[in-house]
């Protein structure tokens, strides 16, 4: 019988740091074997939220379990059982690369030493280099082979990509994409929204120190509305008899009819029928991406008081 229990359970969480709120009842909920988007701005809490569950920092209230142990009081046994990767990775300068994949190694526990050199090959790293000769990039190589190549049960990834180029990317995300399927679970905050969109089963966004919304993409997208683009042989007409449509937009093109609209996906069949039975030249349905459904849960704009930086925040805040 599959396991159930979250591998992470953050309940009612808050955090203040004097007059600042970094948590406001935040809640967290991360499955065994699942990769889960962890989403918000800069000053949202994800930081803050990562080092309570590292045990780096206590929570103000709530409840915070990491493994069904308390992360605060158990950190050192919990904290061999995972892998941290952080989006701005400091290293040891007069190390080798290969030299600080040792150190970090040790940390985690048990590391899988075949799987490693399959690591450095596909990110291309030269472990033979000293770190100080290292770009950003490669800096997140190696704590990336690192926290990959470990016995690990969770991955907490946080802007695991920052530095990396496009190909290094996909490299990442197929690597993702093999630590669940052998059943590691995954917690990966990132502000690359097409990343997190092509890994995650969950989403959870938040906004101010709570959670806004929680979900499968299919979940969030039955909230949003789909966009069509249909070319048709005949008018279907202006189409706004249909429920749940919007924008409707027509435009005669010579023989065709060029039509332009935004439907909730409970409707989409009926305008599908109407533009069918108007002969089907082409047609493109969009559904709403993570970035549109990310501006969707922040009512379109943020706040400029939530664009700041979350760093200086705590660091600022007595």
């Amino acid at each position: 019988m599959t396991d159930t229990t979250p591998v992470i359970c953050l309940e009612g969480l808050t955090k203040h740091f004097g007059r600042v709120r970094a948590l406001d009842g935040l809640d967290l909920a991360v499955l065994p074997g699942e990769v889960h988007g962890f989403l918000g701005p800069n000053g949202a809490g994800k930081s803050t939220t990562i080092r309570v569950l590292l045990g780096l920092m206590r929570a103000t209230s709530g409840h915070a379990e990491l493994f069904g142990g308390d992360p605060w009081h158990d950190a050192p046994r919990l904290h061999r059982r995972l892998a941290y990767v952080a989006g701005d990775v400091a290293l040891w300068p007069g190390l080798t690369g290969g030299q600080c994949l040792d150190v970090l190694g040790s940390t985690h526990g048990s590391v899988d030493e075949r799987r490693r050199a399959d690591l450095v090959e596909q990110f291309q790293l030269d472990p033979t280099k000293r770190v100080r000769d290292y770009s950003k990039g490669n800096h997140q190589k190696v704590a990336l082979i690192a926290a990959l190549a470990a016995d690990a049960e969770l991955l907490v990834l946080d802007e695991p990509t920052s530095g990396l180029d496009p190909l290094m990317e996909q490299a990442f995300q197929q690597c993702v994409r093999d630590r669940r399927e052998h059943g590691v679970t995954v917690l990966l905050s990132s502000h690359i929204m097409g990343e997190v969109e092509a890994l995650a089963d969950r989403v959870s966004i938040i906004r101010r120190g709570r959670t806004v919304t929680c979900g499968t993409l299919a979940d969030l997208r039955r909230h949003a509305l789909t966009a069509v683009h249909a070319v048709t042989v005949a008018d279907p007409g202006a189409l706004t008899d249909i429920e749940g449509l919007a924008d409707p937009q027509r435009e005669r093109l010579d023989e065709l009819t060029d039509s332009r609209f935004t439907i909730d996906p409970d409707h989409l069949d009926a305008a599908i029928g109407r533009l069918h039975a108007a002969g089907i030249h082409t047609l493109t349905v969009t559904p709403p991406s993570l970035g549109a459904l990310f501006l969707q849960s922040y009512g379109e704009t943020l706040d400029p008081d939530e664009s700041a930086d979350e760093e200086n925040v705590t660091e600022a805040a007595p």
